[in-house]
């Protein structure tokens, strides 16, 4: 039997309680998950790409159990497409929040499907308890100081607010 496995790509900059809840989904559709950190030149990440993998995984061990060993954190530059194929990733997760999630979601699907058709885009509904949680509202809430604790998971809370008093 072949081992199927997916691709989920986010800046995870910080991992949430929504990234989490997507995680977790993935683990029913694919045997190995690569939890995909996409580095951009330009971009000034709150937490470094270390950090962030280091919470990942943190946070996998203690939610996921025995599960969190088909979670592996990896970074990519470039189009997601060809990290997918780089992995060897036939599934390509996109979590959803709303319709309009779905509307831009469904336009990345088309371009992906036109430029690698091997890859299969898979939706995934976020819960509604975590629906509204994004990781720049999250940064917005702890920058003022803000009870981020419903929106992240417990290990991501310190190193979280550290960020912001160092500042």
């Amino acid at each position: 039997m072949t081992s199927r496995h997916a691709i989920y790509a986010g800046s995870f900059d910080p991992l949430t309680n929504g990234h989490l809840d997507v995680l977790k989904a993935s683990l029913a559709v694919a045997d190995t998950i690569y939890a995909a950190i996409g580095i951009h030149p330009g971009k000034q990440p709150l937490f470094s790409f270390e950090e962030r993998v280091a919470l990942i995984e943190a946070v996998a061990a203690k939610e996921l159990g025995k599960d969190a060993r088909r979670i592996k954190v990896v970074a990519f530059e470039g189009l997601v497409i060809d990290a997918a194929r780089k992995l060897g990733a036939q599934i390509m997760i996109r979590g959803l929040r709303d319709g309009t999630d779905l509307d831009y979601e469904m336009q990345m699907a088309g371009m992906n499907e036109t430029m690698a058709p091997e890859l299969q885009t898979v939706f995934l509904p976020a819960s509604p308890s975590v629906r509204t949680i994004t990781a720049t509202l999250v940064r917005q809430i702890a920058s003022m100081g803000g009870d981020i604790r419903p929106f992240v998971p417990k290990a991501v809370v310190a190193p979280l607010k550290a960020k912001f008093k160092s500042r």
